[in-house]
Formats: C-alpha cells, structure tokens, sequence
C-alpha cells in the first residue's frame, strides 16, 4: 500500500492593516500568505490575491498584524511559578503583602511552603524592609519564603529561617547579606546570593513539575503577543525540560535560553555544546553571568557610594576574577556571554572583561551582550558599539524605578542611567524585554514605556528624562528585528517577509496610529507562531 500523500494547506489573512521593518523603514501591507511554518508572500493593498481550493481565507476584520513580539530577557520558570504563588506586585505596605499572603495560603492548604513574589519596600509608606516579627502573628508554624519584585531579596519568617538553620551567628556569604538588627539577630530579609541559604531548604521541582510550569507560562505569555522569549538564566534540569518540550512539540512559543553560570553541572552542560531544535522552538547558545544586584536593594554595584546610603556601594556577586573565569571559559567554548549588570561599576567590569576576551577568543561575532545596562558612565556608553555589544534593556524598568532612581544615584549619575536614547545615538542596538516576573511581561507595557517615558498615569508629564525617548519606530525595532538580532535569529524572525517564520499577532488596536498614551492598552486578538494559532482572544 502506498503512503498516503499530504498537501500543505496554505492560509491567507486578508484586510488587514499590516506593518513589519524592512531596511530600517516601517512598511505596510494588507495580506499575508502562509505555508505551514513559513511565510510566501506579503501583498500590498494594489496587489491581486490568490485563489486555490486548497486555501485557507482568514478575514482580518481590518485589524492590524504585526510581526510577533520578542522579549529578550524574561524568567519563564519563575513566570510560571508566579502565576501559582501569592502575588504581592502593587501591595500598598508591609500588612498588605501579608494579608494577600495569608488570603493565598487559605486558598491553598495543600502546600508546605507558602511562598510568593512581588513585594517593593519603596513604594510602602514606611519605604523600609519588612520584617520575620511582622510574618510571624500569623504565620507561626509554616514557614514563609517572599520574593522582592527584582528577585535581588527574599523576606522570610521565623519558622522559614528555623528549617533553613538560621541564626545569629550565621555569616553572611560572599555576594550577598542577611540583614541583622542593632542586637545582631536576623531580620528575615535576604539580600542576593544570602537568599540561597532559604532557597536551599525548599525541595527543587522535578522535571514533569517543571514542564507544567512551563506550559501554563508559555501559554499565558502567547497570550500578550510574545511569539519568543530569552530566557535569563536557566539550570540544567530547566534546560532539559525545555529540550523535552520542544521534542513532544509541547512548546507554544520560541525559547532562546541562556545557561546560568555558575550553576549545577554547567561546565559539563557547556562541554556538550550548543543545542538547537529542527524547528528553531528551542535555541540554547548562550549564557548568563550576574555582575551585580538590584538598584531597589541596593544591591547595584556602584563606583561611589549610594546618595542615599553613605558608606555603601552595593555587591559585585563574583569578584572580578571569578567573572573573568566565567567570561573567558564561555567564550573560548563559542557560547554569546550576556552579563547582568546593573550599577556603573558592575557595568565597567563587564566592558572591560568582555574587551580582554573577545580580543583574546575572537568572539565579537558572537554579539555578546550586556543585561539591563542600567546605569553607566557616559565614557562607557561609546563602548557598546566599538566591541559589537548589545544592550539588552528593560524599558519599564525606567518608568518603575524613577521614583527611587535618582535619590539612589544623584544628580550627576542619573544621567547615564536608562539612557536609550545615548545609546542609540552612539550606535549600540538596544534589544528590548520586561524582565518578568519583576515587571509584567505585557510588550505593549514597554513599547509604551519606551516612546513616553510615562507610567499608566501620564506621569510625568512629559515623560521621565524625556530626551532619553525612543522613536515609536526605534521602540517597535527594539521588541522586533533588534531582539531576534540580539538572539542570532534576525534571519528566520523579527521582521515578515517570505521565507521567513509565521510569527505574527493580530492586534485590537493600531500601534502606530493610537495615541501614544494609550498604547500600554493594547491587547491581542490572536497569536500564531510558527505558522500555528496558538492564541486567541
């Protein structure tokens, strides 16, 4: 018996109102064609469609589609356990994210743990840390674990620290602090690398746990019109999971992961090589090194001391030799090195370490990057360009952290703080993403973000440093061709012509005709990745 032959069923959506890049211009047009993963043909408004029995006609209602958004720096594991924990994002005080806590835990008895993620000391009126004394009246016999929303700090309970053999005498470890009282006892806040100490005592997820997680992420982050993410920093099991995924075609957006370093068996994971699925839903050729913490913790590496904390400079979490060790090692084994630095001091030893190696390894091909690119010294900005490093920047970052930015920084050095648009007028390419869980992953949130400087409030009037905007055409490249560039993928996604992939959303709005305050309201209608709808409204 012979095989059964089957035809490729090509889709064409029609009246649409559609806009992709090419050659640094904002094109339109008003169908596409498409043939199971690929694109065939873009039509312009004059140009005659096909007609085929064989064709699949969708009607686009006039809505606009646009190439699918890609975020450059998310935590898709993370995301997704956010999704199952106590969310603590707009958590008015320090009694507030306990009462969400204890609202959690009463929905969820099952759980051992209570844990959640999301709370920021600065914007609560006591603009201070919160507190094991304050968790324990109504958490005394389960232990707490709750993550700040930059993920740089941890508040825990007095049970949490108890499983965790926390006491008074306990060190704090290199990279990190455990916060103590006047009487030297611990406070129940972690900062950085202490956080491990609590971290540790929890039992890691298996890899069929970790898949759910990823699945129920993965879908939710489709449903924003992100049709690929690069995740920040991911283990070997993460990894895995990813890899098995990919494999049961269970993957309803791309993933570019990056390996953290140092973490469990990352020498061996390296030694293996690079991995890359046949369909390019899963891409693993890079790694991610942590110069530095958070500017919220101050936990930022800085060259001179915080303005408003005299006598502190914040935490490089490896020393400069152990980062070298890192860089040099990943860069002689052909993987891109994506660093995060926050601080200008963090920020300077990730550009002079990566100017030593990529002289040494001849890896400047490999478009080696710096994650977040916070807050830099004006003579380091020009750098960017000369050593063909991308900035992988966060731009609701700017409009969540401008109430604290510059009492952190001053007056002087705010100024090379966030500065997209002294980047890009020195030639760096700035690849766009959120960050999540700490910001929303919402893209509509950053491209608004990036063209207003503004919060959902219109404030600042103006916008937040207003000359550091970006142009809406900058905005929507950094999210789009800049992001997939930044990935080593500009050739198959982040623009829409043919050959190229079917990632593209169907939008309820048009991003370049609504008026720029109202871009943040965005939503989308549908989602196709690879050629299949993997999301609707």
């Amino acid at each position: 018996m012979s095989p059964m032959l089957v035809f490729a069923k090509t889709t064409l959506i029609t009246n649409i109102k559609g806009y992709t890049i090419t050659d640094n211009n904002l094109d339109s047009f008003a169908a596409i064609a498409f043939t199971d993963d690929k694109i065939d043909k873009i039509y312009s408004a004059t140009d005659k469609l096909p007609t085929s029995k064989n064709l699949t006609i969708i009607d686009g209602e006039g809505k606009t589609l646009i190439p699918g958004l890609i975020d450059s720096h998310g935590h898709i594991l993370n995301y997704g356990l956010s999704l199952l924990r106590a969310d603590l994002v707009n958590s008015t005080s320090e009694q507030d994210a306990i009462n969400k806590t204890l609202a959690y835990a009463k929905n969820n008895t099952e759980l051992t743990w209570i844990q959640g993620r999301g709370w920021n000391q600065t914007q609560w009126p006591s603009n201070a840390f919160p507190s094991a004394e304050s968790l324990d009246k109504q958490f005394p016999k389960q232990p707490v674990w709750l993550k700040r929303i930059d993920g740089h700090a941890g508040w825990a309970n007095s049970k949490a620290m108890a499983m965790a053999g926390i006491t008074k005498d306990t060190v704090s470890p290199e990279g990190g602090e455990i916060i103590k009282d006047k009487n030297g006892m611990p406070t129940g806040v972690f900062i950085d690398n202490a956080m491990a100490l609590i971290d540790n005592s929890i039992a890691p997820l298996t890899i069929k746990e970790q898949k759910q997680v990823l699945v129920k992420a993965m879908d939710s982050l489709a449903s924003y019109g992100l049709t690929s993410v690069h995740d920040a920093g991911i283990d070997t099991d993460n990894l895995n999971a990813f890899k098995e995924l990919s494999q049961e075609n269970a993957m309803s957006i791309r993933v570019n992961a990056m390996l953290y370093l140092p973490s469990t068996k990352w020498q061996q994971t390296l030694a293996g090589g690079k991995y890359r699925s046949k369909d390019d839903m899963f891409t693993f050729n890079s790694v991610k090194i942590q110069a530095d913490g958070a500017l919220g913790s101050r936990g930022a590496a800085l060259i001179e001391d915080y303005s408003d904390h005299a006598g502190h400079k914040g935490l490089l979490l490896n020393t400069p030799k152990e980062f070298e060790n890192l860089v040099n090692t990943s860069m002689r084994q052909g993987f891109q090195v994506n660093s995060h630095a926050i601080g200008d001091n963090a920020n300077k030893l990730v550009l002079d370490t990566y100017e030593k190696y990529i002289k040494a390894t001849k890896t400047q091909d490999l478009r080696h990057r710096v994650e977040h690119a916070q807050v830099l010294r004006i003579e380091d900005i020009p750098r960017f360009a000369e050593l063909d490093i991308i900035a992988a920047m966060q731009a609701t970052h700017a409009t969540s952290d401008k109430n604290m930015a510059q009492d952190r920084l001053g007056p002087t050095r705010i100024l090379g703080a966030y500065a997209w648009r002294k980047l890009l007028d020195a030639n760096a390419i700035i690849a766009a993403g959120s960050d999540f869980p700490v910001e929303s992953p919402n893209p509509f949130f950053g491209l608004h973000a990036s063209i207003t400087r503004q919060d959902h409030k219109n404030s600042p009037q103006g916008g937040w440093f207003a000359d550091q905007k970006m142009t809406p055409l900058e905005a929507f490249r950094s999210f789009t061709l800049d992001a997939a560039y930044s990935g080593h993928q500009e050739n198959i996604i982040g623009s829409l012509a043919k050959g190229k992939k079917a990632d593209f959303v169907l939008l309820d709005n048009n991003l370049f005709t609504i008026p720029e305050q109202n871009i943040w309201q965005i939503s989308v209608e549908k989602t196709w990745v690879n050629g299949r709808l993997v999301y609707k409204k």
